[in-house]
């Protein structure tokens, strides 16, 4: 695997370098205390470096009209499926990237990163997962401690991966309209946290049906930051779905993230009727570019599929 972050700006190397230090602190404290063999024995394997800032094609350009980043995107190889726990292991971590990239300043790009065990990243392989067979393809190792490669991945054949996706197509993409449609039953009803609830959930199967589709992947979490993040890598037409031009657009695209749990749980959580309007009139436009976009992909992959005989 590549080692080199030569093609980085020097001052990317360096946050990059800041980044691996706060993954090995916060995993360190998260085993400090265990007195049990297993976790004392956790390990990371590979720390790797994918997406935009391996390949080379990042952007950067948060002052102009668009105002995008890249993220540092990172997949985390640990040697125990039970230190994948993203709450129990590395809800720290999370929240210390995003304290130093948002109120500290220390960190200038935002990080989303993933957390597998080698095995499962090696099955990915050998199913001929696209999304692990282009991190083995373009990662950057950041840390290794051998080196033991990850082994040649095993593409699928036209055939299979046509049928892989339409068959995450066709689970997937009914269960986010089915819960769309939920949604905007009990908004109609006046249930407007358990509508908020709802659109949570439909944008969230929504994301998952074009991960799936694309790639062969998603991420098992709720965060809708993170599985936007994901997607929009994949088609920029999901880009012009959260607009982001006033504080009051951001602020309810937080508000729908919140209610996966606030909305069940929290008598303080609160959403009018005019923003569940506003949201559901996004999660609309979200379900329309995701058919679109898997409607694509599926077409590609049939006439592949009709081209390899």
């Amino acid at each position: 695997m590549k080692t080199s972050l030569d093609h980085l700006p020097a001052a990317k190397q360096r946050e990059l370098e800041r980044v691996v230090q706060l993954v090995f602190e916060e995993f360190e404290d998260a085993l400090a205390l265990s007195q049990h063999e297993w976790k004392k024995a956790g390990r990371i394997h590979k720390l790797i470096l994918y997406g935009s800032y391996a390949r080379g094609n990042w952007i950067d350009e948060p002052h102009t009209a668009k105002g995008y980043k890249s993220d540092y995107d990172l997949l985390i190889i640990v040697n125990d499926r039970r230190l994948t726990d993203r709450v129990r292991y590395w809800g720290r971590l999370d929240e210390r990237l995003t304290r130093e990239y948002g109120i500290a300043g220390t960190l200038k790009t935002p990080v989303n990163f993933i957390v597998h065990t080698l095995q499962e990243v090696n099955d990915g392989l050998a199913q001929g997962r696209f999304f692990f067979i282009d991190v083995a393809r373009d990662g950057i190792a950041l840390y290794e401690a051998d080196d033991v490669d990850l082994p040649e991945p095993k593409p699928r054949t036209p055939h299979q991966a046509l049928e892989m996706a339409r068959e995450y197509f066709e689970e997937w993409f009914p269960a986010g309209t089915g819960r769309l449609d939920t949604a905007k039953y009990v908004q109609g009803q006046g249930r407007l946290k358990e509508a908020a609830f709802n659109f949570h959930q439909a944008t969230e199967c929504l994301y998952h049906t074009v991960l799936l589709t694309c790639s062969f992947y998603t991420p098992h979490v709720h965060n809708l930051g993170f599985l936007r993040a994901q997607a929009e890598r994949i088609d920029e037409r999901l880009l012009s779905i959260w607009p982001a031009d006033t504080r009051k657009q951001r602020a309810l695209f937080e508000k729908l993230k919140e209610a996966y749990v606030k909305a069940r749980y929290s008598k303080h959580y609160r959403v009018s009727a005019e923003e569940l309007a506003w949201l559901g009139e996004r999660v609309d436009a979200l379900a329309a570019i995701v058919e679109a976009i898997c409607t694509e992909r599926i077409a590609h992959l049939e006439a592949t599929a009709r081209d390899a005989g």
